[in-house]
């Protein structure tokens, strides 16, 4: 989902009109098992995309390792390390189509921190487009950050595209908040924002999608 993002945000940079060279990252999850190095770890994807074409230093990035021979540890230091920092000042990431934000699948804990868990088979299905279309490649556990690590940060901002995360997005505005549809956790912080295309808004009532973009239209006159 953040692809289109990256490509601009590296496209600013080579434009000389952003630097990021003050600029510390964490993500949000990986695979637990899958070698670093492999093309679909996200370590592989966020260099390949990202990290490796704007001046980031080395050291302000990062990844939680799947690899750690301590998994709980791992995440303890991980948790440790943002803290280190303060908060997370801007949390930017995508929604599955049953609503999971980072690895936290339906039923988790709306307290979670960062932890193992065990991916749901439609989660692997949906990725094993990435691994061949072979659903008994794509890893069966991984690493995330919880719920209440993402309600800590300053601002969070979840990316909404296409019809498929429709009754995702539906969930996360008009539902209640629930630990079925972890992204309804929106509901509870101060600031945050869902940037979504027409087709991702299909499930919602007419009167709600009126109501945004009338505050849509009334937030950005100026701009």
């Amino acid at each position: 989902t953040p692809m289109t993002t990256y490509k601009a945000l590296v496209e600013m940079h080579k434009a000389g009109q952003v630097s990021f060279k003050h600029v510390v990252t964490f993500n949000m999850d990986e695979y637990v098992g899958l070698p670093k190095e492999h093309p679909e770890s996200y370590y592989s994807f966020m260099h390949r995309n990202f990290f490796d074409h704007v001046d980031i230093p080395a050291e302000n990035i990062n990844l939680l390792n799947g690899n750690a021979p301590d998994i709980d540890a791992e995440c303890r230091q991980y948790e440790e390390k943002i803290r280190s920092y303060g908060k997370i000042h801007l949390f930017m990431g995508g929604v599955g189509n049953d609503g999971h934000i980072a690895f936290n699948e339906p039923a988790s804990s709306l307290a979670s921190r960062t932890r193992i868990k065990t991916l749901t088979h439609d989660t692997r299905v949906a990725n094993s487009r990435f691994f061949d279309n072979d659903v008994n490649q794509v890893p069966k556990y991984a690493l995330t950050v919880g719920v209440g690590t993402l309600l800590d940060a300053e601002e969070v901002m979840i990316l909404v595209l296409g019809s498929q995360k429709a009754l995702a997005l539906q969930a996360a505005v008009e539902g209640c908040v629930n630990h079925m549809w972890t992204i309804s956790c929106l509901q509870l912080h101060p600031k945050a924002i869902m940037v979504c295309d027409e087709p991702s808004t299909m499930e919602l009532k007419v009167k709600t999608l009126r109501y945004f973009n009338e505050l849509e239209a009334e937030n950005i006159k100026g701009l």
